[in-house]
């Protein structure tokens, strides 16, 4: 999906047009993928203002990103809530995705870094439905990777570290290229774990199922899909499964800052549950876009007004 430029892109404190906002070739980050980043959205409310959807839980979460990576963040995080907010009014984006990004740039090569210093940028642009808007009713095609996710021993889960991403584009690769919308990927112990860039949940029986915390990320709109089934009295249960319950499962779908929420209709081409959008499924997300759009009163404490 091609990127919309804006005008500006923050960098290191300063509003820099977007062609200008450029890195020099040996940026370690670049050659070695050491860096964090976040994903989050804006979104255009029903009276007209605009509001990003959990601000502070993505910025602590890339702070907490930068501490499990030993990267000295430059800014705090009241700071770079000011900035995401800062550059969405300079680009005057009433609806649309923020990326920060927090990288290393030149000085030492090698595995190494030592006198590199720590940059900051925030990107934002429009962006739409991330895997197609008629799959938030119809629900994706998915297809079992042969990748594996990367067990907490190998790599740092809790982190959304730029390198680790390898994986998941691997992974988005191979099935699409043989007609699939989106990976599932499973763990060491064969249990199934994430998308290649969003969290899973199933229903059997009327219980809302998620793979634990583990090699998984914990994902801020699993957390918010979690708060809102347990408000709406879905039982939610964080628990491993094997790719046969999921087979098995009455209905299943994806969550993620990009994906929203998704369904899946099928997985190594068995249908799930009636093939589209189950009933558990479309209460979940109505009452998710009720919240990121402010038709309810009940969650605005997840949105922050530019």
């Amino acid at each position: 999906m091609a990127v919309e430029k804006t005008e500006k892109i923050w960098l290191d404190n300063e509003l820099v047009p977007w062609d200008e906002a450029r890195v020099p070739i040996l940026t370690h980050t670049l050659h070695y993928g050491l860096g964090a980043f976040e994903g989050i959205r804006c979104y255009r409310c029903t009276d007209g203002r605009s509001a990003v959807f959990r601000l502070r839980e993505h910025i602590e979460r890339l702070e907490r990103s930068t501490r499990i990576l030993e990267i000295e963040m430059p800014f705090s995080v009241e700071e770079i809530e000011q900035a995401v907010l800062g550059t969405l009014r300079e680009n005057k984006l009433l609806e649309g995705y923020i990326r920060p990004l927090v990288f290393l740039g030149d000085g030492s090569m090698g595995l190494l870094p030592s006198d590199n210093l720590v940059h900051v940028a925030i990107v934002v642009w429009p962006w739409g439905t991330y895997l197609g808007e008629e799959n938030l009713e119809r629900g994706v095609r998915a297809k079992v990777s042969s990748y594996t996710r990367p067990h907490p021993n190998s790599t740092m889960t809790k982190s959304k570290t730029c390198g680790d991403y390898v994986n998941s584009i691997l992974a988005k690769r191979e099935v699409t290229r043989l007609g699939y919308e989106e990976a599932v990927m499973l763990d060491l112990n064969g249990n199934v774990a994430e998308a290649s860039g969003e969290n899973i949940f199933i229903v059997r029986r009327g219980i809302l199922k998620t793979p634990p915390l583990g090699s998984v990320l914990e994902g801020i709109t699993r957390e918010t899909v979690m708060t809102i089934a347990r408000d709406k009295g879905i039982e939610v249960v964080e628990q491993s499964f094997t790719r046969d319950e999921f087979y098995v499962a009455d209905e299943a779908f994806l969550t993620g800052t990009a994906a929203e929420v998704t369904p899946i209709r099928e997985l190594d081409d068995r249908t799930i549950g009636a093939g589209a959008r189950g009933p558990i499924t479309r209460t979940i997300q109505d009452s998710f876009f009720d919240a990121v759009h402010a038709r309810t009163g009940k969650y605005q404490h997840w949105l922050t007004y530019i």
